[in-house]
């Protein structure tokens, strides 16, 4: 028998703001609007802003489709400062003098890393280890070796640079750690470096010029809610594409 979809049987486009977690905006949304099913497109860190896919009811059959789209961010990198998740919500691990750098000499040593590349997840990260989250490892002190993933890197450029921060654009696959990136960039460089700052401008066709902002989508009502919806039809486009 063919089911109809629902006005809320699709996604929504969130401008995630900071300090929340991915599951804390599902949760927001699941709460207050009382859908059963919501779910999200590629988890953001909670220091991390920006596009996040919300897909509602039978929408959320699409999730793993869409998560498996490119993503590009925005986002700045200081130098000289190491910490122990490689962003600014870890520890200050290391603090070293920044050399004489130029845009050019940043944009240079991006390169570097455009291209295929081998990441190791941090430890401060979600990914698991005998079905426990490492950073409920990191939690406790204990580090444990990790399997490096393959990620493509597309374009990572810097825009702007006054010393300690950098201003960079990155497009990459899923599952790319950008605060890796940070860390790695800053060790090629000799003085180390962290994530200061990250917002994810697109995931797939989709930008965050389109999302409404978390605190803009409780206040809808229902029916607002409804015609926000990106329909399944159309979403299933997208992910197909």
């Amino acid at each position: 028998m063919m089911h109809e979809f629902t006005a809320l049987d699709g996604a929504i486009l969130v401008d995630k703001p900071v300090g929340l977690t991915s599951h804390d905006v599902v949760d927001a949304i699941r709460r207050h609007f009382r859908i059963k099913k919501v779910g999200h497109c590629g988890t953001l860190d909670p220091n991390a802003t920006g596009l996040l896919i919300i897909v509602l009811g039978r929408g959320t059959k699409l999730s793993e489709r869409l998560m498996s789209d490119d993503k590009a961010y925005e986002g700045v990198i200081k130098l000289g400062e190491t910490t122990s998740s490689h962003d600014a919500d870890g520890e200050l691990t290391a603090s070293l003098p920044v050399p004489p750098i130029t845009l050019e000499q940043l944009n240079a040593t991006a390169a570097e890393f455009v291209g295929d590349l081998m990441q190791t997840p941090p430890m401060v990260s979600a990914v698991k280890k005998d079905g426990v989250p490492l950073y409920k490892l990191a939690r406790k002190g204990i580090e444990v070796p990790r399997e490096p993933r393959l990620v493509h890197i597309y374009t990572f450029r810097f825009s702007a640079y006054q010393e300690p921060l950098a201003q960079f654009r990155l497009v990459c696959t899923k599952g790319t750690y950008v605060r890796s990136l940070a860390h790695d960039l800053g060790q090629k460089l000799g003085c180390g470096g962290h994530l200061a700052s990250l917002r994810r401008v697109a995931s797939g066709k989709f930008e965050v010029s389109g999302a409404i902002p978390l605190a803009e989508v409780l206040k809808l009502t229902p029916r607002e809610l409804e015609k926000r919806v990106l329909p399944f039809l159309k979403l299933a486009g997208a992910a197909a594409s």
